[in-house]
């Protein structure tokens, strides 16, 4: 408050000595200025007058006794006379401002200022009757020039007025504080002051009241945080923007080994997983993240959330949870996927080829074509089916099959379409390819399926006169983006989170009749995450489905 009162003071006072030396210093040279144009005018009418009909003669003695520049111009603009410098060496002055002015109104004046900004000469000329021009001239100071001279006075004044300020300023602002600093805010009700800190003073009372309040409701709520929190059986954590811990329940004690000194500690003292840091680092970011933490034999769930404030990232949530039978299940789901799959195929694949024959015509029972032809059907659905698992289980166990290449992903989208493009006319649906030229470093055949499948959904599921676009897109970062959009039937909300789990379909009823495995969006998912790239979709129930594929930079993206 000191330092405001000085610096307020000092301020205004400086402008105040600044803003006057300014004013000042324009008036009077504005005033002086004018008086000087008013007497070369009175001068050249002086003159103009008296010149007689032999000129040179006259103008010669006048220049003697006056100070001013006196030069006569003939109509043409050369100069026959001048007070100063030879008329032969003085070049044509019909270029002149004052010159021209005054051989088409009879008057005219001019003020030039000097390279150097110092001095300014000011020039009046007066058309004569033979049309010739008489034209009187005089240099003094520029405005620039005096207000240079000044900036002595003017900056001794001002550090006159400054240590007065200075002094003044320590003497008021000690006068106004020293009752305030001795007020006893915890009774503010007794503290004697300014009148007009009655206002303040009442509402700090207030305040205090309703502090005592809320610190006993925190207290209460903190207690009852503390009592849920020991008695869950997940790890509870909560960090700071710095990845201190500002919360941790006993389960997290347990399984991190966290301390009774943990609080304001950060997280990496106590847990190195470089897994479990980089998902509180993505939550610290705005992401939500999960990963998989092993301790001491077991699998735990790590979940991390960031908490937000205005869209600002304040902190993070993080959850740990058991997961470790979950996981040993699933293991055992992909392994029993996998060897029941290598298993059937080999039989359904000659099913099919019986019932091919049979399909041909050649048994002769007249049912038999249509009875074969579905059960072929139903095996190339079966065939289909298993080498989907298969595919699932190979892209499970990170084995996506040959050796990763650099795909140009609009061509491959194109390959695809045009296979696919026959069951689509067959559904009456319009299938394009659109886009630019991108390149993703990958599997071809992985990325195929995924193309294929999500293409064939696309399809599926659209209305007859519908619509699929196919569109690839090079992203910002130097990476490839893919879109397929139908104008399909849509996913509604509550499915859209589970359509890419493996044999999860949102219409159970119309299985058969789409023909699909159920498989193949979770391919699609599989595939993604093999290739590092982010898998988004947007749907709305009656209007259709987009779902995105961005690729990471090809050139920076590490082998899948």
């Amino acid at each position: 408050m000191k330092k405001k009162i000085l610096f307020s003071m000092c301020l205004v006072s400086l402008a105040a000595v600044l803003l006057t030396a300014l004013f000042t210093s324009l008036v009077l040279y504005n005033r002086t200025y004018d008086e000087l144009k008013d007497s070369i005018k009175t001068e050249a009418e002086y003159i103009s007058v008296s010149m007689g009909d032999d000129p040179i003669p006259y103008l010669q003695t006048a220049a003697k006794v006056t100070p001013s520049r006196v030069t006569w111009i003939a109509a043409d603009g050369a100069v026959l006379f001048d007070s100063q410098s030879a008329p032969g060496e003085m070049e044509n002055h019909s270029g002149r401002k004052e010159f021209q002015a005054a051989v088409e109104t009879g008057r005219g004046e001019d003020t030039r200022l000097s390279s150097t900004l110092q001095e300014q000469s000011y020039y009046y000329a007066l058309r004569l009757s033979d049309g010739s021009v008489l034209r009187v001239s005089e240099d003094t100071e520029s405005l620039y020039r005096t207000l240079l001279r000044s900036l002595p006075v003017v900056a001794l004044l001002m550090a006159v007025v400054l240590g007065v300020c200075v002094l003044l300023s320590f003497w008021q602002t000690k006068r106004i504080v020293s009752p305030i600093n001795n007020m006893d805010l915890e009774h503010p009700e007794e503290a004697v002051a300014y009148s007009e800190l009655s206002p303040l003073l009442t509402r700090i009372e207030r305040q205090q009241k309703d502090i005592k309040g809320h610190v006993e409701s925190l207290r209460r709520m903190q207690a009852e945080f503390s009592a849920i929190t020991n008695h869950m059986s997940e790890g509870f954590l909560i960090l700071n923007g710095q990845s201190a811990v500002l919360s941790h329940n006993r389960s997290a004690d347990w399984i991190l080994g966290l301390d009774e000194d943990a609080q304001g500690k950060n997280i990496i003292c106590y847990c190195r997983n470089k897994d479990f840091l980089a998902v509180v680092g993505k939550a610290l970011k705005g992401e939500q993240a999960e990963t998989v933490l092993k301790r001491a034999g077991r699998s735990y769930l790590v979940t991390a959330n960031p908490v937000l404030e205005r869209e600002e990232v304040r902190g993070a949530v993080v959850l740990l949870v058991d997961g470790t039978e979950k996981l040993s299940r699933e293991k055992l789901r992909r392994e029993f996927s996998a060897n029941v799959s290598h298993e059937l195929k080999t039989p359904l694949t000659s099913i099919s080829g019986y019932a091919e024959i049979m399909a041909g015509g050649i048994v002769k029972a007249g049912d038999v074509p249509e009875l074969a032809g579905r059960i072929y059907k139903e095996a190339q659905r079966l065939i289909a089916m298993v080498e989907d698992i298969i595919r699932l289980s190979q892209l499970d166990e990170g084995n996506p099959g040959p050796q990763t290449e650099e795909v140009e992903l609009l061509s491959l989208a194109e390959e695809v379409c045009a296979r696919l493009r026959e069951r689509a006319a067959e559904r009456e649906v319009e299938l394009t390819v659109s886009g630019n030229k991108a390149a993703v470093l990958g599997v071809r055949q992985v990325l195929d399926e995924m193309i294929t499948n999500l293409v064939d959904n696309a399809v599926k599921y659209n209305k007859t006169g519908g619509s699929v676009q196919v569109i690839v897109e090079k992203t910002t970062e130097g990476g490839a983006k893919l879109i397929v959009a139908d104008t399909g039937i849509g996913i509604p909300e509550k499915d859209r989170n589970r359509v890419f789990e493996r044999f999860y379909r949102v219409d159970k009823s119309h299985s058969k009749e789409t023909g699909g495995t159920g498989l193949g969006l979770s391919i699609v998912r599989h595939g993604a995450q093999l290739h590092g790239a982010e898998l988004q979709m947007e749907s709305k129930l009656g209007i259709g489905t987009k779902v995105r594929i961005t690729f990471p930079n090809a050139h920076c993206q590490g082998h899948p």
